[in-house]
This record gives structure tokens, C-alpha cells and sequence, in this order.
């Protein structure tokens, strides 16, 4: 199979598990292919699925990695040791594990084409992630409390594994306990990683976006907790700061003291 071959295999298989559907008009355009596809991933409800459906998602999905273009830390500007920053797709970075901003469900965005990074993240990792994602949340019997995370392999990413972490949402002003839930949010992400013998980890901007915490305090509270975690514990994981927005880049410069334009991390049109 072509590309164009296996996303209208994958259409037309996911289609079919939609209750009542007929027979889908798949459209010719290739970017409407595509969305379409990433919406019946994102509508899927978790559950197993055969082998041959797999192997046709795997190397779609491959092949769609090949295209977005690989990320590698080597790619990326050191700030100061150990600590690295990159604006653009978390899903193109070949690290040992990215963060995801879940939410207390665990099971990824279900909004189809919605662009948060928790969608991201399970469109290109695959349908097997929301199903290792409900497996987790059904051996734990209740829904994740804010500030902890759960750690998954990666699937289809170039990263090892996927932390998932349920960051705080300011629904008004902001509070000590919204800082507090965040700064474990960091600390719950950096105790999987040493414990599961992860070199490298790229963190989102946990809680900023939809979740209203501001993003010049979360920045602050982001490096401070990494930087105490690692004095206190003596870890030598690499840390990259992933953001999305020229303001957050900034903010992030300014911490650690680079307020040079980056060049290494372009930020992809499409996600």
C-alpha cells in the first residue's frame, strides 16, 4: 500500500465501526483525507482492534513521522545544563518520554481535530495509546487526581514514553494550591522518568491555554521545581521546555537567561 491507500483503508475501517453509518464518501482532497482520518481516531472509544488494522495505522503513521520531520535533543539549543528549549510539535521530538496535559479521564481528547496537545499526541501515537490509557484508569478504578501522572509507552511517537499528567484548572484567580497541584504536576513527571531509567523528557506548558493558568507564573514555577528536583535528588535527566507560542519562548528565555531568537525548533503548520 501507498499512503493515500492505507488512509482510505483506515477511513473506511474506522467508519465501519460507527453505529448506523453507511458506506463513507471519502473525500478526493488529501488534507481533507486527513482530517477526516484524525476525526474518526479521535471519536474512537478505546477497544482492541486486529492486527491488520495495526499494521496499516503503524505504517501510515510512520511515514507521516517521516514527513513532520524528526526532532532529536541534538537538535536543540542548550540553555543552561541539561535544561533545553523547543518551540514547536512535541510530537516530532525523539526524546525518552514527552508530557501530556491530560485530563482526569486519562483516555485523551475525544473532540475531533480539537488542537490541544492531548489530541495531538494520541492522533499520532496511535489508536493502541487510549486503549493502554483505559487500561490503566480501569486497573486504577478512579479518575487521575490533579498534580499526579501515569507513564505509557509511546506507540507510534519517536519518543520511548508518554507521561501523563492532570494539570490544575484556574477557573477564577489564581491560588497557592493551583501552584502547588502544578509544581507536583513536574515533580510526579520527573520521579517516572528516573524510575523507569528515562534520560531525556520534554514537558508542555502544563495548565496554560484552557486550563487559565497563567503562563508567565507556570513557566516560573515549571523551571524552579525541575531545577530544585534536580539538586535534590542529583538526576541528571535532560529537561526540554516545549512551547507552542512565540510569548511562552520568551517567558522561558528570560528564566534561563537566553533571550536570543531560537532557530532550531519551527514550529509546524499542521499538528
Amino acid at each position: 500500500m501507498n499512503q493515500s491507500e492505507r488512509r482510505r483503508y483506515l477511513i473506511k475501517r474506522l467508519w465501519e465501526e460507527q453505529p448506523g453509518e453507511q458506506d463513507v464518501q471519502i473525500p478526493a482532497e488529501q488534507g481533507q483525507q486527513r482530517m477526516l482520518l484524525r476525526s474518526l481516531m479521535n471519536i474512537r472509544m478505546p477497544g482492541e482492534i486486529d492486527a491488520e488494522f495495526l499494521t496499516v495505522q503503524n505504517a501510515y503513521l510512520a511515514e507521516r513521522a517521516a514527513e513532520k520531520g524528526i526532532v532529536t535533543l541534538a537538535d536543540l539549543e542548550q540553555l543552561q545544563d541539561d535544561l533545553y528549549i523547543y518551540r514547536g510539535d512535541i510530537t516530532r521530538l525523539q526524546v525518552g518520554a514527552i508530557v501530556n496535559a491530560a485530563n482526569s479521564g486519562m483516555t485523551g481528547c475525544y473532540q475531533p481535530c480539537h488542537n490541544c496537545i492531548d489530541n495531538c499526541i494520541h492522533t499520532y501515537a496511535g489508536v493502541q495509546l487510549r486503549l493502554a490509557c483505559a487500561k490503566l484508569m480501569q486497573r486504577q478504578g478512579h479518575e487521575e487526581a490533579t498534580g499526579q501522572a501515569k507513564i505509557t509507552p509511546a506507540f507510534n511517537l519517536p519518543c520511548d514514553y508518554v507521561i501523563h499528567t492532570v494539570g490544575p484548572i484556574v477557573s477564577d484567580r489564581l491560588t497557592k494550591r493551583h501552584e502547588e497541584l502544578l509544581a507536583s504536576c513536574y515533580r510526579s513527571c520527573l520521579r517516572l522518568a528516573v524510575e523507569n531509567s528515562i534520560e531525556s523528557i520534554a514537558f508542555c506548558c502544563i495548565s496554560t491555554g484552557v486550563f487559565m493558568f497563567p503562563n508567565e507564573r507556570a513557566a516560573e514555577i515549571a523551571v524552579q521545581t525541575v531545577k530544585q528536583y534536580k539538586k535534590e535528588t542529583g538526576s541528571t535527566v535532560k529537561v526540554v521546555f516545549n512551547v507552542f507560542q512565540e510569548k511562552d519562548e520568551r517567558i522561558y528565555r528570560k528564566l534561563l537567561g537566553r533571550d536570543r531568537k531560537n532557530k532550531s525548533g519551527i514550529c509546524a503548520t499542521e499538528r
